[in-house]
């Protein structure tokens, strides 16, 4: 059975824009910015790379001097919720591992 949507499509994913919410997102979660990397206590935990239709995203596995890295691809709004949501779960984790 077809999925009627109405007529209605979702926006096109705007990977530059959706890089720009998501850094501020991460600056939120009190993540330190530096370059293309946004670390927790001078550890490296987040990386990211933005293409024309999505963001390659990486998560460190542990907060440590070398993170072991979950690649993510970011194409969609939902993407990136999902992400922010992933990255404030593994935060909790390292905090309860401290």
């Amino acid at each position: 059975m077809p999925i009627d949507n109405f007529g209605f499509a979702p926006p096109p994913f705007n990977a530059a824009e959706a890089l720009v919410q998501l850094k501020r997102q991460l600056r939120d979660l009190k993540l330190s910015e530096r370059g293309t990397r946004f670390e927790l206590k001078g550890r490296a935990v987040v990386e990211l790379a933005a293409a024309p239709d999505r963001i390659d995203a990486r998560l460190a596995r542990r907060a440590s001097r070398l993170p072991e890295w979950t690649p993510h691809t970011l194409k969609s709004a939902a993407d990136v919720r999902d992400f922010v949501a992933t990255v404030k779960r593994q935060m909790a984790h390292w905090s309860s591992d401290e």
